[in-house]
């Protein structure tokens, strides 16, 4: 015979979850409910975590199960540090259950589906029933999705965010008409920097770690011993009240120019006029209806152009939403996805940045220095090589959701396996983002200071970027000959005589062999880098 229950609801709060609005914790009864939340090595260990990344998960997990304890809320907080045999969230959650006899367990809808279905077992086995609650820090649900979907042959951004715009009356005049006249101001987010660089740039807000953070931090140092990065320069905001300080010296200080810098990128600058709030977007400590707000009255104030401020919404009420879409509708498979029958496995340099290849070097280094690097850099220095490269998509998977400290499974893995790796065949996107060096000169200047030339395919200081596009197109010629969006780039191939296309396809083969081109060029220590 069961012990019957003196809780009603075990309600568990999830390590991105961490919103004072969440609502499950409206209605919460002390004397029938308990808030449950855990710190677990699995979270940290089930991909390679960094240690910036552990570190912002814990200490905004603690400073929210303070303000919960402040708030006077029933909660059972589980730290990493206990003496405690549970490992995974399921185990966790497993013991507590059959120690507290709730009668149903309650959570927002997580943003994981190895969280989703280790939750379900664990409470299929232990026979208590578990209510998933719809999460509303989202614009947009999986009706809205289907719906749209159902109507098309194809998934395409463009046209979601259309409808986004419409539904949500953003950025919508009073004729029903897109603001400006225009749904899309992409052409004109594409400036980059002229030789003297950025200008007027301010450094972002940055908060020195209190006293739990501290805690964490010592503990990550001391327990992450074989985990990438650092936390050295730990300067996250983990609380709502920092998350909108961050939110305010975005807006004041950087959106004016991110439209037109946002694909650009310079050495020593990894944030330019990036906002830096998808971390704390992505834990629920900012809500996407109140960024874009506080972005539409800054429009509405005259502070910045229609350019930045659709720019920066087309990446919250267009890319965000759809990729949630994308990955509860592809789930359990598509993290399988492998299109291309990539099979390299991820070179060495990615976790430690020991690479002569200038653009290479510096956002890896400078990723695992902060857990950041935005997002022209992940798609198009670090996820560009490795699908060039043939990297297995599984692996460039584990390595961005484990690096990054605003990864979370349901926006990373779209983003890198459909976007950046096409290994969903163009669930994702209509064509692979592929380009030579020359993109990358054109928008940063890391080839200044880099050992291989952009404009040279073969040779000695031919860059690998640029070996790598040419043989992609051969290689996968089958494939994506058909793909109306690379018929320019095939055009080029076809000018190709066959003496050509042997030599790229000699000089492709010694870049797979040594991919970080480690054979005697220098390359400056991390600690040289970023300094003392």
């Amino acid at each position: 015979m069961s012990k019957p229950s003196s809780i009603q609801r075990l309600i568990v709060l999830l390590g991105d979850q961490l919103s004072p609005t969440n609502p499950i914790l409206k209605k919460v009864d002390p004397k029938k409910d308990l808030l449950w939340m855990a710190e677990v090595w699995e979270e940290s260990t089930h991909v390679l975590s960094s240690k910036s990344r552990v570190a912002f998960f814990l200490s905004a997990m603690r400073h929210f199960a303070q303000s919960l304890r402040d708030r006077k809320m029933p909660l059972l907080y589980h730290r990493i540090d206990e003496a405690s045999e549970a490992g995974s969230l399921g185990k966790a959650l497993a013991s507590d259950i059959q120690r507290l006899h709730p009668t149903q367990v309650v959570c927002l809808e997580p943003g994981e589906w190895r969280v989703k279905e280790a939750m379900e077992a664990t409470c299929r086995k232990l026979g208590v029933a578990l209510n998933w609650v719809e999460d509303p820090h989202f614009l947009t649900n999986r009706a809205f999705f289907e719906t749209w979907a159902s109507q098309r042959k194809e998934w395409r951004l463009e046209y979601f965010y259309r409808e986004v715009r419409k539904a949500q009356k953003i950025l919508i005049d009073s004729a029903g008409k897109p603001e400006g006249g225009k749904w899309n101001y992409d052409a004109s987010n594409r400036g980059s920097f002229g030789k003297k660089g950025p200008q007027n740039l301010r450094e972002p807000a940055r908060f020195m770690p209190d006293a739990i953070t501290e805690e964490v931090l010592q503990w990550v140092e001391g327990q992450c011993t074989n985990h990438p990065g650092s936390v050295e320069h730990f300067r996250w905001p983990v609380t709502r009240e920092e998350a909108l300080r961050a939110l305010e010296d975005f807006i004041n200080h950087r959106l004016g120019d991110f439209g037109t810098y946002q694909d650009a990128m310079w050495i020593h600058e990894p944030t330019l006029y990036h906002s830096r709030l998808s971390a704390a977007m992505n834990v629920k400590l900012l809500s996407p209806r109140e960024v874009i707000q506080a972005v539409i009255h800054a429009y509405d104030q005259g502070a910045v152009s229609i350019e930045a401020t659709e720019g920066f919404i087309r990446q919250i009420a267009g890319w965000r939403e759809f990729v949630r879409h994308v990955y509860w509708q592809s789930m359990p498979g598509y993290l399988e996805s492998n299109f291309l029958k990539a099979r390299q496995g991820l070179p060495d340099f990615y976790w430690d940045g020991n690479t002569p290849l200038s653009c290479l070097h510096h956002c890896v280094s400078e990723t695992l220095h902060d857990g950041y690097a935005h997002h022209i850099q992940r798609l198009m220095v670090l996820g560009l090589y490795s699908l060039m490269l043939g990297v297995d998509p599984k692996q460039i998977h584990a390595w961005f959701l484990g690096v990054y400290v605003d990864a979370v499974e349901w926006v990373e893995a779209p983003n890198v396996l459909g976007m950046s790796q096409f290994a969903d065949g163009g669930k994702m996107s209509s064509k692979p983002y592929i380009a030579t060096g020359k993109y990358i000169k054109r928008m940063s200047n890391y080839c200044q200071t880099c050992p291989r030339d952009p404009d040279q395919a073969t040779g000695e200081k031919a860059c690998p970027f640029t070996t790598l596009y040419w043989d992609f197109l051969m290689q996968h010629e089958k494939r994506l000959r058909s793909n109306q969006r690379l018929q320019f780039q095939f055009k080029n191939l076809d000018r190709l005589d066959d003496s050509r296309r042997k030599a790229i396809r000699e000089q492709a083969k010694k870049v797979r062999r040594n991919p970080g081109c480690q054979d005697g060029d220098s390359v400056k220590s991390q600690k040289e880098f970023f300094g003392n």
